[in-house]
């Protein structure tokens, strides 16, 4: 026969079912405070994720959706080569691109002939502009097919804090959240192109006959503190200096969303001590 409960054994069960909960919940939110608190950072949304578990090692609001600039050109890069385009094949520049990257800053000029190839590598390393609207304007079914499969591919990829209107990354309507970006850069990391150029410290292009080199926007490329597998950088008024990098760091593969810095070297500074101190916390971890 069940032995009937006495009300206070019910009143103690329910206190200890009570205070175990809290205990989980606070310590849920402790580790989530230990994550946004790990290391100061001057961006206002970043993002650390193991790249193979996808647990997140930094998180300073992540699920923030703001203008993302030219990490856009990710995406950009990620189109043309699903469409599986020639790359070989060479495209004039034309007052078309200019109109649509308006008064951005270029070292190309219209009239210019270079290869899709050429373009696509000039988009990912030195963040051209005029490069990447040339890439959109000339995709089958133009500017307008082109966003559409830009966003159609963040939908496949899960993105749903994210939208494009155009492929360069100039317009702050382009927006998303340091959560999608991982999931962008997780996919981008898959095409060995796209690894290759966003990495490449130096390129150089003929244009009219005239050789001009250009160099990569990041320039943790080129330290030797760093093992970078992918990168691209971003800017605008309204994002803010923006990074997004795959990084074999402290025996890890990493991925690293750092958006909204302000300051010119603030995205440098953000990323280096998110470095030292990866390699302190996650060194010390191994060892103890």
């Amino acid at each position: 026969m069940q032995r009937k409960l006495h009300p206070l054994e019910g009143i103690v069960a329910a206190f200890a079912l009570f205070i175990a909960l809290a205990l989980t919940i606070g310590f849920a939110q402790a580790d989530e405070i230990k994550k946004q608190k790990a290391v100061f950072l001057r961006s206002s949304s970043a993002l650390v994720l193991d790249a193979e578990t996808g647990e997140a090692v930094i998180d300073k609001n992540s699920e923030a959706v703001v203008p993302i600039a030219s990490i856009t050109k990710l995406m950009t890069a990620m189109v043309i080569l699903d469409r599986g385009l020639d790359l070989e094949t060479r495209i004039v520049l034309s007052r078309d691109d200019l109109r649509t990257i308006k008064r951005s800053r270029t070292r190309l000029r219209t009239g210019a002939s270079l290869t899709r190839d050429e373009l696509l590598m000039l988009s990912l390393m030195a963040s051209e502009n005029l490069a990447a609207a040339a890439l959109a304007r000339t995709y089958p079914g133009g500017m307008d097919a082109f966003v559409e499969a830009m966003n159609a591919k963040a939908e496949a990829l899960g993105m749903s804090d994210t939208r494009f209107v155009e492929p360069t990354g100039l317009s702050p309507q382009n927006v998303s959240s340091a959560r999608d970006l991982a999931q962008l850069v997780r996919a981008a990391n898959n095409y060995p192109l796209i690894r290759e150029y966003s990495t490449r410290e130096r390129g150089t292009v003929q244009v009219f006959k005239r050789p001009l080199s250009f160099g990569n926007t990041n320039r943790l490329v080129r330290s030797s503190h760093w093992d970078i597998d992918l990168s691209k950088t971003g800017y605008i008024s309204q994002a803010g200096r923006c990074l997004v990098m795959r990084v074999h760091l402290a025996s890890k593969d990493l991925i690293v969303v750092l958006l909204d810095s302000w300051g010119r070297q603030s995205r440098i500074g953000d990323a280096n001590r998110i470095r030292k101190w990866l390699e302190s916390n996650l060194s010390s971890a191994r060892s103890s």
